[in-house]
Parts: structure tokens; sequence; C-alpha cells
């Protein structure tokens, strides 16, 4: 959840998303190879980590989201430390044959975009859904990105949940935004983590390993 004051999560993940759209737009502009393309694990983690709080603010509905999303960002962290690009953590657990495995970097990484792409597509919905209630948003963005990976009793916890959504005037007091920041905001972040979702996809596509486990 936000701090009280001038903590402003939302700024601070729109901005760290334009930043690694900008490192993939200026890869893309030096090299006519798109396998050249790559982003650092320090700072994609570092921008993924910033995310965390949005899924505290929605409530009960996606605590299961926050919890793995947290574990799996930290995860992703802790590689930082000793891996230098998201490529080089597909290579590395491709060599190892552990892609698929509970636990790994990959699959952790696979995991962690769902959830940028939750809150993409949340975002979306929020600009274009008139009135105070974060239901309909939020059961699209659920229903696109997580549900078709969630059995029954998720599913069935997670529409139990919608109902105690907080407010879209209760979300943007907890970020602390008025609506037209928090639209601004929101704007700068469905487009630049729009490449950035793309590009991690590809990157999965790219080595034959689907997107969809």
């Amino acid at each position: 959840m936000a701090d009280s004051g001038t903590e402003k999560p939302l700024r601070k993940i729109s901005e760290a998303f334009k930043e690694l759209a900008v490192t993939l737009n200026s890869s893309s502009a030096e090299t006519t190879s798109s396998s050249s393309v790559d982003l650092a694990v320090a700072p994609f983690s570092h921008a993924c980590s910033l995310v965390s709080p949005l899924f505290g603010c929605l409530g009960i509905a996606f605590k299961f989201a926050e919890l793995d999303y947290v574990a799996k960002v930290r995860d992703l962290g802790e590689a930082s430390k000793s891996i230098g690009t998201l490529k080089e953590i597909l290579d590395r657990d491709i060599e190892e044959n552990c892609v698929k495995k509970a636990g790994s970097h990959s699959r952790n990484l696979l995991r962690v975009k769902r959830g940028l792409d939750m809150v993409k597509v949340l975002f979306e919905q929020i600009l274009i859904t008139e009135g105070n209630s974060l239901k309909d948003p939020a059961s699209k963005a659920y229903a696109q990105v997580f549900a078709p990976h969630h059995g029954w009793v998720i599913r069935k916890a997670v529409a139990a949940g919608m109902y105690a959504l907080p407010t879209k005037a209760q979300l943007l007091s907890k970020l602390n935004e008025d609506e037209n920041s928090a639209k601004i905001q929101m704007e700068y972040y469905t487009a630049a983590s729009a490449p950035v979702i793309l590009f991690i996809d590809k990157l999965f596509l790219s080595k034959e390993l689907g997107i969809d486990w």
C-alpha cells in the first residue's frame, strides 16, 4: 500500500517502464537483428518491484496475485546479481533443462510478465470505464490475463473477492493521485509496458518455449 504524504507509486511505475521502453527502442534502432535486443535483469526487476503495491491496494481479490508476484519479482532481483539479461535467464535454464520447473527464473519471469499485463489491462479498462466502481475493469483484466491459467477454486475465490474491491476514488487516494494525474500516469504505463510485455512474449516464443504454461 502506498505511504501517506507525497509518495507517488504510479509516477514511479510509469517512469521506470518508460525507461525500459526507451532501452528496447534504442536497442532496436541500433541493430537490424531482433535477436540482439535485450533487457538487463536489474532495471527490469526494479521496475517490476514498483508495481507490487498496486496489487496490495486492490484488496483480497488480488491477494493471490500480490503474494505470487512479489515472491517472483524478488527471485528475479536475486538473479540479477549473477545474470545480466533476460535472454541469459532463458539460455541458462534451457541449458540446465529447468525452464518449466517450479521456481525456475524463466517460469518466474513469465509469471511476472502476466502481472504486468494484468495491470496494463486494468489501467486500460479504468481509463474507458465511467463511474466509481472497479469491478468491471478488474474482472475484465483478471478474465483476460489470469483466468485461463487458474483452476476453478482460484477463479471462484477471485470472483467473490471482486465484491470487496476498493472504489476508484479509494484506489486513487491510496496512490496519492487525483483523477487527472492518475489518468496521465496510467496512460504512460500502458504505453510503456506494451513493448516490454511484447518483448518477453517474443523472447519465449523465439526459444520455442510457448507462453501459455
